[in-house]
């Protein structure tokens, strides 16, 4: 996909234009560069990792930009295609669009980097349980979720993030999966602020798609040791008023042994208490467990327009925000992370608080 994306793009800014002898060559073979710079960086932080947080500010930006140059070219065919014109005027038409394409492309890449970048938004999420406790009306739970700690994303940016949730005095605090994009041994220094999390009933975690690529138990294993408790087709009570529980990610290898008996555990529980699910890919709502509220990530709520279509797509429709499933109630963070690209469009970066209601 990506090679196809490059080679659309070099056609219609580099051959469709026609570009001087000199030009051309030398975009043409800047292309080619960049294009092979992008799997050289991503493979290159399994075997030198230094080197891949180094270089990645380059391809991983030029990632995002490439694909919305080729949105815009696309955008600008029709009407180009549409518009009748003299056959020696078409070089100049496909310049012109070329170049605007480049220059929103390249502003949206700027723009991206600067939300993927900056502060994280506060998003206060009000959700009634019928069933919640009076005593417990307020009760807040800070979500963290997508994190991607890995090629641009460091140790400075996971303790910007730590000490924003801190500074909400949350009661719970939920990591809701993809913390991480690489092995324990690269990034231990960088996910070490996590243990400074802080939440009076504790910090309780549950597993990503991105766990287990790169290695998703000796991840589990790290964050606990950081002070996370893992919730891994297991449920807790919490302060004596709703069960929390949590589960392994929609891609994890799961023995229907462990789902049936988490099953029988939810079925055994007290049904007088609300059941709040953490679910790291939204689509795990139709699993049927039957919770209350599921909080969930994976989506990044997009994180680069217009690949909010494809993601919304692949979830089902569930891209981010309130969704009501059912007797389900469903919230989606956009994450306070990205993957690949520093870059967020339209989507900027969240620190989700839950705060339930006693309906």
């Amino acid at each position: 996909m990506s090679g196809l994306i490059h080679l659309y793009v070099w056609w219609r800014l580099v051959h469709h234009a026609q570009l001087p002898r000199r030009a051309h060559r030398i975009l043409t073979i800047a292309i080619v560069v960049m294009w092979l710079s992008i799997p050289l960086t991503t493979t290159s932080r399994l075997w030198w990792p230094a080197f891949a947080s180094t270089v990645a500010w380059i391809p991983m930006p030029w990632m995002a930009f490439v694909g919305l140059t080729a949105v815009a070219l696309l955008a600008l065919e029709l009407p180009r295609r549409a518009v009748r014109i003299d056959p020696s005027r078409r070089q100049f038409l496909a310049r012109v669009t070329g170049g605007t394409a480049a220059f929103v492309a390249g502003g949206s890449v700027i723009g991206g980097m600067e939300s993927a970048r900056g502060e994280h938004d506060v998003v206060d999420v009000e959700v009634a349980l019928p069933k919640l406790p009076e005593q417990l009306d307020g009760f807040t739970i800070v979500q963290l979720s997508d994190l991607h700690t890995g090629l641009t994303i460091d140790r400075a940016f996971v303790q910007r993030v730590v000490d924003r949730a801190n500074a909400l005095a949350p009661d719970l605090i939920a990591l809701t999966g993809d913390l991480v994009d690489g092995p324990v041994d690269d990034l231990r220094g960088d996910v070490a602020p996590l243990a400074d999390l802080r939440a009076k009933h504790g910090v309780f975690a549950i597993t990503g798609n991105h766990e287990y690529y790169a290695g998703a138990e000796p991840w589990v294993r790290e964050i606990t040791r950081l002070g996370a408790r893992y919730l891994r087709y297991d449920v807790v009570t919490i302060a004596d008023g709703f069960d929390l529980a949590g589960v392994d990610d929609h891609s994890a290898p799961t023995k229907p042994s462990t789902l049936t008996a988490f099953g029988q555990r939810l079925a055994a529980r007290d049904a007088s208490r609300p059941l709040v699910m953490l679910a790291h890919q939204p689509r795990q709502i139709h699993d049927g467990w039957g919770a209350d509220l599921q909080l969930s990530g994976h989506t990044h709520g997009g994180q680069i327009w217009p690949w909010h279509y494809i993601v919304k797509w692949q979830q089902g429709g569930l891209l981010a925000g309130r969704y009501q499933i059912d007797k389900t109630q469903l919230y989606v963070t956009r994450g306070c992370g990205y993957w690949g690209p520093p870059v967020r469009l339209l989507a900027p970066l969240e620190i989700t608080r839950v705060i339930l209601r006693a309906a």
